[in-house]
Formats: C-alpha cells, sequence, structure tokens
C-alpha cells in the first residue's frame, strides 16, 4: 500500500502562504507572457507538503490544461535515481566506490585519454583506471557530445553515442572505444558517466535498468507514473513544450516517450509525475526511508550527499560557486557565493527540458518544479528558488 505524503498549510510549517502566492502569480505571469507553457509546482517542508499547484496548460497545441498529475520527461533527474540503485548494491556490498570501472566493464580496461592540436587528435594511455567513484561524481573523462567542440566531442558525434535504437550494453562499448577528455579524477566534466552506471547495475544485477529500477526503486517508493516510457492509457498526461522556443525561434524536440525504450539511458532518459518525483526526494531528506520503506541507510545519504570533489576543478557554467558534487547531486558548500539562497548541505539537480528539484536538510525542505521549456530551464531553476525561501518564515 503506498504511503500518502502528509500535507500541511504553509504557516504550519513555517513557510509563508502569501510569499508562495507570489510564487504562482511569477509563474501565472510568465505563462501568460508566452514564456512556458505550463508547470507543476510542489514545496514540503517538516515531511509535509505545503504547497503543490498546477499552471498554464499540459499541451499548447491542443489547450489542454496543466493538472498536478502531468508526466514529464526529466532528463537529468534521472541519474539522481540510478545513483540511488547503484548505491543500493553498494549496500549490498556487491560493488566498491573505488572498484576500476573495467572490472565490471573490461571494455574501459582500454580506454586511452585524448590530446590532440587543432583537429589532429591522439591518445595516451590513461594514469589510472575509471572508478565507480569516478562515475557517481563526474570525474571519468566522460563527457556529453554537445559540451563542447574539441576533436574528442566530434568522435562522439560520429559515433552517434546518442542515438536511441541501442541497447545499454552497445551503447557503453561504444563510449569505452572512445578517447577521455580528461584523465580520470582529475577534472570535473559532465558527461555520460550515469549512463554507464546505468549499465554497470544491469550487470550486477542481471536484469535490465527499468526492472531494477521499478522493482528495488519505484514500487516501493509509490511512484507508479515514473520509468523510461508512459503507458498508452497515461500518454495524454504527457507534458508538452511550446512547437517553438518563444525566445530563440528553433524548433523544440523532447524524447519520444509514448513507446517502450531500446536505450534505457541512466543519464537522461526517465519520466516522472511531480508527486511521484516528491516520494523520491521525501526518501532523501528522510535518511533513506520513506513512512516503512527504507531503500538505504542514513549514512549512505550523507556519504551522497557529502563533496566529494575537494581540490578538482569543476565547470563554472554547471557547478555554481560555492559548490562541489557529491554521489550524484551538486552540493552547497558555502552559504553565499552563489546567485541564489540556500543551506550549506543543499543538494539538487535538473533535466536538460526544465525540470529541476533540492533538498535543504538543513531546512527540512525540499521542492520540485516541473516545466518542458529546455531554453528557459537556467531562469526557472533560479527564479523558483529564490521564491521559495523568500517564503520561509521560521
Amino acid at each position: 500500500m503506498t504511503t500518502p505524503l502528509p500535507v500541511a498549510s504553509p504557516e504550519d510549517v513555517g513557510l509563508s502562504a502569501a510569499a508562495l502566492d507570489r510564487l504562482s502569480a511569477a509563474l501565472q505571469a510568465r505563462i501568460a507572457s508566452g514564456h512556458i507553457p505550463g508547470a507543476v509546482a510542489l514545496v514540503a517542508r517538516h515531511g509535509k507538503v505545503a504547497y503543490f499547484e498546477a499552471f498554464g496548460r499540459r499541451d499548447p497545441a491542443t489547450d489542454a490544461p496543466m493538472t498536478r498529475d502531468a508526466i514529464f520527461r526529466i532528463y537529468s533527474m534521472t541519474k539522481a535515481i540510478v545513483s540511488v540503485g547503484v548505491m543500493m548494491l553498494w549496500e549490498e556490498g556487491r560493488l566498491l566506490l573505488n572498484d576500476p570501472i573495467a572490472r565490471y566493464i573490461p571494455a574501459f580496461a582500454e580506454t586511452m585519454v585524448g590530446c590532440w592540436s587543432g583537429d589532429f587528435l591522439a591518445r595516451s594511455d590513461a594514469d589510472r583506471a575509471i572508478t565507480v567513484q569516478d562515475l557517481l561524481r563526474h570525474t571519468s573523462g566522460l563527457t556529453y557530445e554537445f559540451r563542447g567542440d574539441t576533436p574528442v566531442h566530434t568522435r562522439y558525434i560520429e559515433a552517434k553515442v546518442a542515438r536511441l535504437r541501442q541497447t545499454n550494453e552497445e551503447h557503453v562499448a561504444t563510449l569505452a572505444s572512445l578517447p577521455l577528455l580528461y584523465q580520470p579524477g582529475t577534472q570535473w566534466e559532465y558527461g555520460r558517466s550515469t549512463d554507464v552506471l546505468g549499465r554497470l547495475i544491469e550487470i550486477i544485477s542481471g536484469q535490465t535498468l527499468g526492472t531494477f529500477l521499478s522493482e528495488r526503486v519505484l514500487r516501493p517508493l509509490g511512484m507508479a507514473d515514473a520509468g523510461f516510457w508512459v503507458p498508452e492509457k497515461d500518454q495524454g498526461r504527457i507534458a508538452e513544450p511550446f512547437a517553438q522556443d518563444p525566445e530563440s525561434g528553433g524548433n523544440i524536440a523532447l524524447l519520444d516517450v509514448k513507446r517502450p525504450a531500446i536505450f534505457e539511458s541512466g543519464g537522461g532518459g526517465m519520466v516522472s509525475s511531480t508527486l511521484d518525483y516528491a516520494r523520491f526526494l521525501a526518501m532523501l531528506a528522510g535518511n533513506g526511508r520513506l513512512g516503512e520503506t527504507r531503500l538505504l541507510g542514513r549514512k549512505t545519504i550523507e556519504l551522497m550527499t557529502s563533496d566529494h570533489l575537494g581540490a578538482i576543478p569543476g565547470s563554472p557554467d554547471l557547478l555554481p560557486p560555492g559548490h562541489g558534487f557529491g554521489l550524484g547531486f551538486a552540493v552547497r558548500l558555502q552559504a553565499g557565493l552563489a546567485p541564489f539562497p540556500g543551506s550549506v548541505g543543499t543538494y539538487f539537480w535538473g533535466g536538460a527540458a526544465g525540470t529541476t528539484f533540492w533538498v535543504d536538510p538543513a531546512e527540512r525542505l525540499f521542492a520540485v518544479l516541473m516545466i518542458q521549456a529546455p531554453g528557459q530551464r537556467e531562469y526557472y531553476r533560479v527564479l523558483f528558488r529564490d521564491l521559495v525561501y523568500a517564503a520561509v518564515t521560521d
């Protein structure tokens, strides 16, 4: 039986209803101006949902209104779920964080590091093996093909690493054949590391990634709308973007989630409703437990949400000032520096189509915003956080 998330009024959990009304008004104004088609936002504090609202249109092509049970493509918010799956296997003693990934995927024993002059690409030996920890904290040397224009990125594009008609096994075999952008452990570089973790789960568990996550994470938490595709009976709830970006005028094309996925991307292939993802966040905020269901231990959550970079440099376009990265999440290290509010220890991430979440253990607060507007995602991540924190009263 699914345990419902408790509900409270904003004032009962130290939030201002008037300030949350300002959040609603800001979202409604941006929707009215044609900036995004619609949104669903949820805020919880002290374990209780105090704000859960839907705005605008679920599908701008049909004018269907947005509903709180709309299903969104969450892209890189998949990474947090897959990282939890990996740590569940770690808690069972089936892997160590310092294990070389080649122990499970032998092709990575031959991976080389790219070095180039102009368009000329050469390869050199890696100084050390890629570890499971490297994959979780994005220090593997793997990248995304859209993250630059070096010869390494060109090789990713030529190899069609993003193609959808491939299995997880085939995807990872392609990645292992390509040069790394950096030596393992030397640079935080956002990339396809979590796709490799998805394949690692398959190898260790003997199940497909989708089956493992469904049986071990989604069903136990009551996340009935989350997965790698949307069954026909639920496809009328899929949230859709504008056909063209309202600022750039470019066409918008998101994942087709109306048929079972061949490539179950651990880095970005899942869908979820807002409340389903809130259940996942409630588990994290509950130190690995939601109701009577425990997925992880308290110390495991502590390990995952601690900084694992130290002096390893990051990418300022994705890691804000005063932040590091844990095992699946960006982690706030300083109260200041970043141009948005939060507490030391807050952890978060978002998705390419505009979805975003964070968990603030110090304030016992978590929040999730769901939109399908790729070009507007950076604006709404900051706006949402600013206005939620403005509502904290005690």
